[in-house]
C-alpha cells in the first residue's frame, strides 16, 4: 500500500521527509497479522489482509481510526478535568443543576465508564455514601480546587507535576480503552514487527558487562576501578599509608589512562558534583572498608618471593584465621582483619597484592568493587557524565603504572571475570531448576489468566492450611517462588558490585532494630488503632476554630508567601518602574478568560509573555510608548544575552530579567495563597476524615483480628538465617559445585516459606472479605481488557460509512488520513526499536544485570494489552530524570539558558522521530464516534 513520505524531525526541530521504501520496514510476517479477536464461530489464526466483503476498511485501518478517535478523546477529556464543571457534566454519582445526568448524554463517558466500574466499586470506596461523600464532600472540593486556577506548566515555564501525571494519566487511559474495546467486525490487526519481540524486557546477555571490567562504555566513558596500590605520605614526623584506587579511564578515540584516586577525592568529587548540580539526588557514597580479599585461584605459582612482599597490606598473611581461606567470593565478603605492615619503604608507592604459590591476598577489594559501581552509577546520567568535575576527576594528573601494578590490575581482571562466570554458573543452575516446573507453571498460568483465577487462589489460600495442602499447581507455584525469591537475594547481596555495601547496610539496620520490644509492642498497644486518635487530635475544630493541622499547613504557607514578598519587595525597587510591575501583578490577580487571551495573543505573535503582558489593553495601568519601548529593546537584548554569553549584553537585558522573575514571583506568591484557601475550607478536613476512616479502618480490623505480632519474631528469624547464609556462600570456593550454591538459597527459601505462608493465611481468614473483594475488582479490569465492555463493540466499519453517506467527510481524503497514520505507526515504531537497541548498547545493561529465572512467565497478552501497546507507555520526552529547577532566585539568564538547553535535549532524544501526519477529514466523524462510545460505554 503506497503512502505519502513521512516527516521525521531533525536536532534543530524541522520536520523533513522520510521514505516509505516498503523494503524498510520490517515485518514479523506478511502485509496482514491476526486478529485481535475472531468473529464468533471462526477461528482466531483467520487472516484478513484485504477487504472484507461488505466491509469498507481493513482490520488494521479499523484499529488505526479508533486508536485515533480514541485518542483524540482521551486528550478533550482528561483536558476538561480542569474545568469547574466538569463533574457536573459527568453523571452518577456526582449532582448537576440538570439533576442526574444519564450515562449516554455524559460529556465524560470514557472517565465516567472507568469512574464507575473501576474507582467508584474499589473495595475501600463501595462503602462511601452517594451524597454524604461523592456529593456533598468530594465533588465540592474538587470544584474549589479548580476555581483556585493553580498555575501550569506554562506559566512556570517549566514541567510541573500535575502536567506529567497528566500525560502519564492519559495514556494508561488511552491503552486501557484501545486494548478492551473490541470492533464488531473481529478483524482488528496490529503493526508486527520482529524486531519488536527482539527487545525483550526479560534476561539480556549484555546485562552482565555493569560488572565487567572492560567494553561498559557509558555516556562517553568506560571506566574501571582497576587496581589498588598503598602509598606513604609524611605529615610532621611519621609516615602514613594510604590506599589508592587505580582507575583506568577510556574515551572514544583516546588512548587509555590511569589516574590514581584516594577514598576521600572520591568524597570530593561527591561534594563538587552537589556544588556544580545544586538540587541534583546523588547516590551516596558507599562506606569506608579497609577489609581485604584473599582467594586460593589465583596462587599458581611463578613469582617471586620479592614480588610477593610489595604490599603493606598483605604481610603476616598466614594468621589472619579460617575465614581467610576463601575464593573470590570474597570480594564480597567481611570478616578479613588487615594484617600488620613491614615498613619496607617510605616515599614510592607499592603494589596492594600478596601473590604466593598458595593464595592471593586482594587488600581493599571490596572498596574497589563498590567505588566502581559509584562510579558507573553516576556516569548513567548524561548531565553528571558532562559535568566539569567528573572530566577533572578522570582525567586530571594521570599517572604511569610499574610492572608490580599492572600485575595487580591483572589478577584483580581475572577474579572480576571468574565472578562474572560465576553468576553465570548460578542462574544457567537456577534456570534448569526452573524450566523443571514450567508444565506446572504453564498450568498455573492458565488458571491465574482464565476467569476468576485470582479468586481460586486466595480461596485455595484461605482454606488450606499448609503448603502441602494446596493442590499441585499451587505447590509447584510456591516451589517456583522459592527459586526466584533465592536468585533475588544472591543477585542483590552477591552477585553486584554495591553489593558489600548493601549486605553492611542490612546487617546494620538487622542489628538496630530491637525485635523483642517491637512485637510487644505491637501485641499490645495496636499503634494502629493509635493513629485514629492522634488524626482526631490534628483535625478537631474546638468551637469551630481552625484545626491544628489547619495551623500547621497555615504556618509553612505564610512563610512561603513571606518569603516571596521579601524578594518582589527587592524587585520592584530594582525595575524602579511602579506601572511595570504594577501591570504584571494585574495579570497574576486577573479573571482567567483575560488570561487565556493573553496566552493566545503570545503564542500566535511568537512572543515573550511578559510583552504580551505588558502591552495589552485588558491590564491597568497602561503604559506609556516610551515604557513598552524600554521593555521591548529590554526584550531584544535579552534574547541577545540568552543565546550569547556576553556581559555587554546581559546588562542591557537586566531589565526584562527582572521582570521575568518578578512574574514568576507573583505566580508562585498566588499559588500558595489559593492553596491556603484550600486548606481553610471546612470540606477539606471532612473529606480528609472520611479517606482516612475509608481506608483505614478495614486495615485496623484486619490487624487486630490476625495477630500480626508473632509475624516480627518469623522475620527476625529469616535475616538471621539468610545472613548467615550469604556469609557461608562468601567463604565458598569458586570451584565449588553451582548446584550447592543454588540449593543452600533455595533451602534457605524453604525453612522460612511456612511462615510466610501462616502469615498470609491468618491475615485472608480474618479480612472480613477485604481481600477477596480486592481480588474481585482485579478480576473486573482483566474481565475488560479481555472482552470489552459488556455495551457492546465499535462498528467502525458502520461509523465510517455513515460519515461517508451523510457528507461529514470525503472517503477518499479520510482512506488516505488514515493510512497516513499507519504509516507514521510503522515508522515510529520503528524508530522507536532501534532507539532501544542503541540505548542498551550504549549502556550496556538492559536489566541491569541478568533477571532470575522464571520472570517472563507472563505475558501482557495474557491480560489483554499487547506488547506493542503496552510499549507506547515509554515516553522518552518526559523521562528525563533531571528535575526542573524550583529556585525562583535564580539568575533568570541562566535559568533560560537551561531551559533552552532542556528543549534542545529533548530534540535530541527525539531527533529522527516521525512526526505524526496532520488530521483533518477524521475530525467530521467525531460526534458519531462519541455517539456511538458513550451508548457502548453505558453499561
Amino acid at each position: 500500500m503506497a503512502g505519502p513520505p513521512i516527516p521525521t524531525k531533525s536536532l534543530d526541530g524541522t520536520v523533513h521527509s522520510l521514505s516509505n521504501n516498503q523494503d524498510t520496514i520490517l515485518r514479523s510476517q506478511e502485509e496482514s497479522a491476526l486478529p485481535m479477536r475472531p468473529r464468533d464461530g471462526e477461528e482466531s489464526g483467520t487472516r484478513m489482509s484485504s477487504l472484507a466483503v461488505g466491509h469498507s476498511l481493513t482490520g488494521k485501518q479499523e484499529h488505526y481510526l479508533k486508536r485515533e478517535l480514541i485518542s483524540q478523546q482521551v486528550s478533550w477529556e482528561i483536558s476538561e478535568l480542569a474545568s469547574t464543571t466538569a463533574l457536573q457534566r459527568f453523571g452518577a454519582p456526582f449532582s448537576s443543576e440538570f439533576g442526574e445526568i444519564a450515562p449516554v448524554d455524559s460529556d465524560l463517558p470514557i472517565l465516567r465508564f472507568i469512574f464507575v466500574h473501576h474507582v467508584r466499586n474499589f473495595p475501600f470506596l463501595d462503602q462511601a455514601r452517594e451524597k454524604e461523600f461523592w456529593q456533598d464532600k468530594l465533588q465540592v472540593f474538587l470544584e474549589n480546587f479548580a476555581n483556585k486556577h493553580i498555575s501550569s506548566s506554562e506559566d512556570r515555564l517549566e514541567e510541573t507535576k500535575r502536567r506529567k501525571l497528566a500525560i502519564k494519566a492519559k495514556k494508561l487511559v488511552e491503552l486501557m480503552m484501545v486494548s478492551g474495546i473490541p470492533t464488531a467486525s473481529g478483524y482488528e490487526e496490529r503493526i508486527r514487527f520482529s524486531e519488536l519481540e527482539v527487545v525483550d524486557r526479560g534476561a539480556n546477555d549484555q546485562g552482565l558487562l555493569v560488572n565487567a571490567p572492560e567494553g561498559n562504555m557509558i555516556n562517553g566513558w568506560d571506566v574501571n576501578v582497576a587496581g589498588v596500590r598503598t602509598t606513604s605520605v609524611k605529615r610532621t614526623v611519621r609516615y602514613h599509608q594510604h590506599a589508592e584506587f587505580l582507575i583506568r579511564v577510556k574515551q572514544a578515540g583516546k588512548p587509555d589512562i590511569y589516574v590514581g584516586r584516594r577514598y576521600g577525592e572520591f568524597a570530593k568529587l561527591h561534594k563538587r558534583l552537589r556544588t556544580e548540580l545544586p538540587g541534583k539526588v546523588l547516590a551516596p557514597l558507599p562506606r569506608k572498608n579497609k577489609t581485604h580479599t584473599t582467594s586460593n585461584l589465583l596462587g599458581v605459582g611463578g613469582d617471586d618471593d620479592a614480588s610477593s612482599v610489595s604490599s603493606v597490606s598483605t604481610q603476616n598473611t598466614q594468621g589472619t584465621g579460617a575465614d581467610d581461606t576463601g575464593s573470590f567470593r570474597n570480594l564480597l565478603g567481611y570478616g578479613h582483619a588487615r594484617s600488620p605492615s613491614l615498613q619496607s619503604g617510605r616515599n614510592s608507592p607499592r603494589l596492594s597484592s600478596d601473590f604466593s604459590p598458595d593464595r592471593v591476598v586482594l587488600y581493599r577489594e571490596q572498596q574497589r568493587v563498590s567505588l566502581r559501581a559509584f562510579l558507573r552509577t553516576f556516569l548513567q546520567n548524561e548531565q553528571i557524565a558532562g559535568s566539569k568535575a567528573m572530566q577533572e576527576f578522570l582525567t586530571h594528573d594521570p599517572i604511569k603504572l610499574n610492572q608490580e601494578e599492572l600485575e595487580d590490575i591483572e589478577k584483580r581482571k581475572i577474579m572480576d571475570e571468574k565472578r562474572i562466570e560465576e553468576q553465570k554458573r548460578f542462574y544457567e543452575v537456577a534456570r534448569e531448576r526452573a524450566r523443571e516446573l514450567d508444565i506446572y507453571m504453564e498450568r498455573f498460568r492458565r488458571d491465574i489468566v482464565e476467569g476468576n483465577g485470582l479468586t481460586k487462589l486466595l480461596n485455595e489460600i484461605r482454606e488450606k492450611e499448609r503448603i502441602e495442602d494446596l493442590s499441585v499447581e499451587y505447590q509447584k507455584f510456591a516451589e517456583w517462588l522459592r527459586i526466584e525469591i533465592a536468585a533475588t537475594i544472591y543477585h542483590i547481596f552477591l552477585a553486584e558490585d554495591n553489593s558489600p555495601e548493601l549486605l553492611m547496610q542490612a546487617q546494620r539496620l538487622h542489628g538496630m532494630i530491637p525485635y523483642a520490644a517491637l512485637k510487644q509492642i505491637i501485641r499490645f498497644t495496636n499503634p494502629a488503632a493509635v493513629m485514629g486518635g492522634v488524626l482526631d487530635l490534628f483535625l478537631a475544630q474546638p468551637l469551630g476554630a481552625r484545626s491544628l493541622a489547619q495551623r500547621m499547613f497555615g504556618m509553612a504557607l505564610n512563610d512561603g508567601i513571606k518569603a516571596f514578598q521579601k524578594s518582589i519587595d527587592s524587585l520592584v525597587t530594582k525595575i524602579a518602574d511602579p506601572a511595570l510591575s504594577g501591570k504584571l501583578k494585574s495579570f497574576c490577580d486577573a479573571d482567567e478568560p483575560t488570561k487565556n487571551e493573553i496566552r493566545s495573543e503570545a503564542a500566535v505573535e511568537d512572543i515573550d509573555l511578559i510583552v504580551a503582558i505588558l502591552r495589552s489593553d485588558s491590564l491597568q495601568p497602561e503604559l506609556k510608548p516610551e515604557q513598552i519601548g524600554k521593555v521591548f529593546n529590554a526584550y531584544v537584548a535579552w534574547n541577545n544575552a540568552v543565546e550569547n554569553i556576553d556581559e555587554e549584553m546581559k546588562s542591557g537585558a537586566q531589565l526584562f530579567a527582572y521582570l521575568k522573575q518578578l512574574l514568576k514571583l507573583y505566580t508562585r506568591q498566588r499559588d500558595k495563597a489559593q492553596m491556603m484557601a484550600v486548606i481553610e475550607e471546612p470540606v477539606t478536613l471532612r473529606l480528609f476524615r472520611d479517606l482516612f476512616k475509608i481506608f483505614y479502618e478495614p486495615l485496623v480490623r484486619v490487624y487486630k483480628s490476625a495477630n500480626v505480632y508473632n509475624s516480627v519474631t518469623d522475620f527476625s528469624a529469616f535475616a538471621d538465617d539468610t545472613f548467615s547464609v550469604l556469609s557461608s556462600a562468601q567463604r565458598q570456593d569458586v570451584s565449588a559445585d553451582p548446584n550447592q550454591t543454588v540449593q543452600m538459597f533455595i533451602d534457605l527459601c524453604g525453612r522460612h516459606q511456612h511462615n510466610f505462608y501462616k502469615f498470609i493465611h491468618e491475615v485472608h481468614i480474618h479480612d472480613n472479605g477485604l481481600f477477596s473483594a480486592l481480588m474481585g475488582w482485579s478480576e473486573g479490569i482483566l474481565e475488560f481488557l479481555r472482552h470489552g465492555p459488556k455495551g457492546g463493540k465499535l462498528d467502525m466499519n458502520a461509523l465510517f460509512q455513515g460519515a461517508v453517506d451523510v457528507g461529514h467527510i470525503d472517503q477518499a481524503i479520510a482512506i488516505a488520513e488514515i493510512n497516513a497514520l499507519i504509516k507514521w505507526q510503522e515508522e515510529r515504531k520503528k524508530w522507536h526499536s532501534n532507539k532501544t537497541r542503541q540505548k542498551m548498547a550504549a549502556e550496556s545493561v538492559g536489566t541491569n544485570g541478568m533477571t532470575p529465572p522464571g520472570s517472563a512467565a507472563f505475558k501482557s497478552s495474557d491480560f489483554g494489552i499487547a506488547e506493542a501497546d503496552l510499549a507506547d507507555l515509554d515516553d522518552d520526552e518526559d523521562d528525563s530524570s533531571d528535575a526542573e529547577s524550583d529556585d525562583v532566585n535564580a539568575d533568570p539568564i541562566v535559568s533560560e539558558r537551561k531551559r533552552r538547553q532542556r528543549q534542545a535535549d529533548r530534540l535530541r532524544r527525539t531527533a529522527g522521530e516521525p512526526v505524526k501526519p496532520e488530521i483533518k477529514e477524521l475530525t467530521g466523524m467525531k460526534d458519531g464516534f462519541l455517539s456511538m462510545l458513550r451508548t457502548v460505554l453505558a453499561d
